[in-house]
């Protein structure tokens, strides 16, 4: 099973967004079954997931605590890819998702505060010496700001060659459970995440060839029950 982390420590960076429209567009794509992991407590991947009428990708909500243990449950269900999205600004939560990663994706928009933001969530990852690569999300069409973000996060790792641009499209899929490519295949945005999937799927299988075949997991004492992903999640019954 390959693990994409979508984290950064700045709030407001489209992590959530980001991670169901790459959870979607990876089944699409033929990269599954995949997973979708929620660790945010606020639950928000949760409530998108629960408005959709498809079944896929499948969806896990848990806590950070029990993420070792869930992985390895949902290996040995399976799963091909799962994708995780974190939770903002809690330091020790990030990095004990980017411990169990194969690939980190940090989502930066094209701002001095996010840029700055940026370095912390690259420190995490470079402490767990764990490959990373930056998307710049929310940009505007041929700002030149988009282009000295790129410059700028260059120096830092890998940049994404496909920038999410800032669409309407985006949070109206969002709001009824579908992503821009099941409002629109052949939208521009439905391109960049297509795009964008294809680069990530390339490079998180680069990183996973890498790692030891051995499993980092704890054997599950007691954990999940077989069966308990792919249904309809249910936020407020969240396992804390």
């Amino acid at each position: 099973m390959r693990i994409l982390a979508v984290t950064s420590q700045k709030g407001g960076s489209g992590k959530t967004t980001l991670s169901g429209h790459l959870a979607v567009q990876a089944e699409l794509a033929g990269d599954g079954p995949v997973v979708l992991v929620d660790t945010d407590p606020q639950g928000s991947l949760s409530d998108w997931w629960n408005e959709r009428e498809s079944d896929l990708p499948a969806f896990a909500h848990t806590s950070v605590g029990r993420l070792s243990q869930d992985l390895e449950v949902l290996r040995s269900q399976g799963f091909k890819t799962a994708i995780i999205d974190t939770p903002p600004a809690i330091t020790a939560a990030i990095q004990s998702v980017i411990t169990l990663s194969d690939l980190v994706l940090i989502p930066t928009r094209p701002s001095p505060h996010d840029l700055r933001a940026a370095a912390a969530t690259v420190d995490l990852a470079e402490r767990s010496n764990k490959p990373l690569m930056f998307v710049i999300n929310g940009a505007t069409p041929r700002a030149r700001l988009t282009a000295e973000a790129a410059i700028a996060l260059s120096q830092h790792g890998t940049v994404a060659p496909v920038n999410i641009h800032h669409r309407t499209d985006f949070a109206a899929s969002m709001i009824d459970g579908r992503t821009v490519m099941e409002l629109n295949e052949k939208s521009k945005s439905a391109q960049e995440i297509q795009n964008l999937w294809t680069y990530a799927r390339e490079r998180l299988e680069k990183s996973a060839t890498k790692t030891v075949l051995a499993n980092p997991f704890a054997r599950v004492q007691g954990g999940m029950q077989r069966g308990s992903f792919g249904r309809r999640a249910d936020p407020s019954a969240a396992r804390h």
